[in-house]
């Protein structure tokens, strides 16, 4: 048995090196893939870094099972299916191998010189380098198209980013096919063109290069400076507290030496890291629950030069192409848990980060004031951050909801994305079709932003609420082009309601818990076309069941529904632009959804046990799809919109929004049916 993703064949995954890092990838890949027979593999020559490396392993795995994170079938199949071993010949047969050893070039190059030679040359070879670029690493290796780095953060098991840094040699379908096995398997990567330090370490390592030029200028101490910095940039840990938990800094002090000469002369290594590096020493950092209080004029200058130094380092990436504003916003929140920079220069105004790095750099004048900050803030617009990302896969467009912490949750930003997505889909000739899906291994869409519906106040707010949605909606069901839902993960809500407007919809196989129309748990009903399409779809008593219920339905039963019109085995999005372009091609047919009103159209529905659920709310959603069965589906989408204003008018409307708000979607609503 092996793992297939996208017809790439994975029986073993092979890591190189068991110090910090290489264990932790070891667990992330068998706790991924153990249930599909992978064997993973983890070399090391040191037999005692094996033995630490495998204990750490252990223990987190029993530590999963002890909180209830993994099942006793989990934990037997994770350890039964990972070796640790000095023999590299046990790599024989692995498909992609994952190097994880020191930052040593003429090591690395050793090893997959090693490694060529024991493995196919289809296997993937990738290097967990985190400043190293992949020209330098594989510059020795006969198959350079099949070799990128794949650079994971602490911890590696948990952080779900990750940076792909592919060479100018790499198969772009091999960055593709990587990128995606990635996000398949639970991360979040992000392509990020090949220099040295990548694009976070550089930030990482000159936040505590900032720190130390305070210390140096005496004006505070690393206790005050980790503290302010936290406060300012939002940091878990200050940078000091950063160095000393990660053991980084020697590898800082390298770092900084080769940025120096490779992105710009503000790099560079301060006397005092290089003494602490030689003494072996972590720095003086305030000790957990310690307080440290900075007076205001002193964590005004700290806080100064710490937001100057951030944000023209992470605009020399922006001047220099490493990677887009969009991508690196993400990136930098989730791999340092640290105010995303663009969005935070958005919030306190362009100007006044331009002003900041302005001061920063007349006192360090080897930082670069950024042309592209200048330029946008010269521009008067804010930083374009996307939730919504755009490409061209051919003649079919892709577009992708990408709003992980909020498993693609749709709201008003999204909507205004969509829209604009829309127009240049239907501008473009040569686009025949588009496909649309959410980010990740979990949600296709979750559903609407809840918060952003429990702030409505009106009648009058929530139907413009929800004709927000249906609107947007319609313009994708009537573009003009066909538009198929790569459903990757479960849809609840607006998640169905938004795949609902598409021609056709493609889900993975055997996902027990995948869609739902679960307003009813809130005090609401459906307002993004639940009520209209759902019935034209699936037929008046499942749509009513769905509706009034809100129980969910698993993937074989939406395909069974016609809700589906395809199952696939693992990625979806790969069959859904295949489609699509059959579509387009009238190479294949698909039942056109009914615009006008629904000749069955049914004077009542049958009674139906909703359980806890609102009487009030029920009615609403009854008097919405029997009234919109008889009207074409634009005025029914409308009348639904009304319909769903008319929720505000409820008591049961506030109870179900304010618990699901202040005690989470597991506390049912105590709804008093008014």
């Amino acid at each position: 048995m092996a793992f297939t993703f996208r017809g790439y064949k994975i029986g073993k995954v092979g890591i190189i090196g068991s110090g910090q890092i290489g264990p932790d990838i070891a667990l992330h890949f068998v706790k991924s893939l153990y249930q599909f027979d992978v064997q993973v593999v983890v070399v090391d020559i040191a037999e005692e870094a094996l033995a630490k490396g495998k204990a750490k392993l252990l223990k987190k795995v029993d530590k999963g099972a002890e909180t209830g994170a993994f099942k006793p079938k989990q934990v037997e199949g994770m350890k039964s299916h990972v070796l640790f071993t000095s023999n590299y010949d046990e790599l024989k047969s692995a498909d992609l191998v994952i190097e994880a050893a020191t930052e040593d070039l003429p090591l690395k190059r050793r090893i997959f010189k090693q490694v060529e030679g024991l493995v196919s040359p289809e296997a993937i070879l990738a290097s967990n380098s985190s400043h190293l670029e992949p020209e330098r690493i594989f510059k020795e290796c006969t198959h350079k198209g099949r070799t990128l780095c794949a650079h994971y953060f602490f911890p590696a098991e948990r952080n779900p980013a990750m940076e792909i840094i592919p060479s100018k040699d790499t198969n772009p379908e091999v960055t593709d096919l990587v990128m995606r096995l990635y996000e398949y398997i639970g991360k979040i990567p992000f392509k990020v063109r090949s220099r040295y330090g990548y694009a976070v370490d550089p930030v990482f390592e000159g936040l505590c290069l900032a720190g130390i030029q305070i210390l140096d200028a005496g004006i505070g101490t690393t206790k005050e400076i980790d503290t302010v910095a936290s406060k300012c940039l939002g940091l878990r840990v200050g940078p000091f507290t950063g160095q000393n938990l990660t053991g980084g800094n020697p590898i800082s002090a390298h770092g900084l030496s080769q940025m120096h000469e490779k992105i710009n002369a503000w790099y560079r290594v301060p006397e005092r890291l290089q003494q602490m590096v030689d003494a072996k020493a972590d720095w003086e950092v305030p000790g957990r629950g310690e307080t440290i209080e900075v007076p205001p004029d002193r964590e005004k200058l700290i806080a100064d030069e710490m937001l100057g130094a951030y944000f023209g380092m992470v605009c020399e990436m922006i001047d220099a192409g490493i990677i887009t504003v969009s991508d690196y916003d993400l990136l930098l929140g989730i791999s340092l848990d640290i105010n995303p920079p663009f969005t935070f220069m958005n919030s306190m105004g362009l100007d006044k980060a331009l002003d900041l790095l302005k001061a920063y750099s007349k006192k360090y004048p080897a930082m670069p004031v950024s042309k592209a900050l200048s330029d946008r803030a010269a521009s008067g617009k804010p930083w374009e951050i996307l939730d919504v990302l755009f490409e061209k896969k051919g003649d079919v467009a892709v577009i992708t909801i990408r709003r992980p912490k909020a498993l693609n949750a749709l709201n008003s930003k999204v909507f205004d994305e969509l829209t604009a997505h829309i127009e240049k889909i239907k501008s473009d000739p040569e686009i025949k079709a588009a496909v649309i899906t959410g980010f990740g291994n979990k949600a296709f869409v979750a559903g609407a932003d809840i918060k952003e519906m429990a702030g409505l106040t009106s009648p009058a707010e929530g139907e413009a609420f929800a004709r927000k949605g249906q609107i947007v909606t319609m313009k994708l069901q009537t573009m003009g082009k066909p538009l198929v839902a790569a459903m990757n993960g479960f849809a609840l809500g607006g998640g169905i309601e938004l795949a609902m407007c598409a021609a056709a919809r493609v889900a993975p196989k055997g996902l027990s818990f995948f869609a739902g129309q679960p307003e009813v748990n809130l005090g609401l009903i459906p307002g993004m076309g639940g009520t209209q399409r759902l019935p034209r779809i699936v037929g008046f008593e499942r749509a009513a069941e769905m509706v009034r219920t809100a129980n969910p339905i698993s993937s074989d039963q939406a395909y069974e529904y016609g809700l589906v019109n395809e199952l696939v085995d693992d990625d979806v999005l790969p069959r859904a632009i295949e489609l699509a372009r059959e579509i387009a091609e009238g190479k294949t047919k698909v039942k056109p959804m009914e615009m006008g009103p629904l000749a069955d159209a049914p004077t009542s529905l049958p009674d139906i046990d909703i359980g806890h659920h609102s009487k009030a709310i029920d009615r609403l959603a009854v008097a919405a799809m029997l009234e919109g069965a008889k009207l074409t589906l634009d005025e029914g989408l409308k009348a639904e919109a009304r319909w769903f204003g008319q929720c505000w008018t409820t008591e049961d409307n506030r109870i179900g929004l304010t618990t699901f708000i202040e005690k989470g979607a597991k506390v049912k609503a105590e709804f008093v049916h008014r």
